[in-house]
């Protein structure tokens, strides 16, 4: 199993003067629990170089069993610190791909032509795509081979729109993600909020918050095994 993992280059919460980045524990759970199963990782960024941790994802109220496993592991750590170029990544080498999610992609990934490319070319070849939290707002402009939008008529869930209200940032974010998914007409739906949730659809598979990343890699697992 050789998965590919997509992060976010953009570390600025819009003009709010803070920081954000990929939520660690949306990068861990999955990165471990596919690791653990034999597959080979290789972490892409826009930039590639180190890729920004969102800060409020490495505090001790966000920590989890997977985040102190990646805080003790220099191996991991490393390959953060040293992202390969997303431009270069060709999807004929990888048997997956996975986004995790954060703010951070809302600003880059969303917009990135090299990411929408790499997406097309891996759904085309029916391999498994997976994305969690904010991350399915990187679908924003991927397509289908007749022009229409990918998500559109399929299942999909991500973080909602109560979600980020409760993290106050509805009016700081260039998107929300819920209403995006559901304008290029996917049928989105999710659980209450912070409750584990995830949804596959074919070879999409999509998770509603941090709390659904192992669920994502779960389904992820099962796709892999059946390609």
């Amino acid at each position: 199993m050789n998965v590919l993992f997509v992060l976010t280059s953009h570390d600025k919460l819009g003009d709010t003067g803070k920081k954000t980045g990929f939520w660690v524990e949306e990068f861990a759970s999955p990165y471990y629990t596919l690791l653990d199963k034999g597959a080979t990782i290789t972490i892409a960024t826009p930039k590639g170089g180190a890729a920004p941790i969102d800060p409020s994802s490495d505090s001790p109220d966000a920590a989890t069993e997977a985040t102190e496993r990646f805080n003790k592991d220099a191996q991991a750590k490393d390959k953060i610190a040293n992202t390969k170029v997303l431009a270069d990544m060709n999807p004929d080498d990888f048997d997956a791909v996975f986004y995790p999610g954060g703010h951070g992609p809302l600003w880059d990934l969303t917009n990135d032509a090299n990411s929408v490319a790499l997406i097309e070319k891996f759904d085309r070849q029916e391999k498994p795509i997976a994305f969690v939290c904010h991350a399915p707002a990187v679908l924003k402009d991927v397509k289908n081979e007749d022009g229409t939008a990918l998500v559109k008529g399929k299942k999909v869930t991500g973080f909602s729109n109560l979600e980020e209200a409760a993290v106050g940032l509805t009016e700081v974010v260039p998107l929300l993600l819920e209403d995006m998914l559901i304008e290029n007409g996917a049928h989105y739906s999710n659980a209450d909020k912070w409750a584990a949730y995830a949804v596959q659809d074919g070879n999409l598979i999509t998770g509603q918050n941090p709390a659904s990343s192992t669920l994502v890699a779960e389904k992820l697992i099962e796709a892999l095994k059946k390609a």
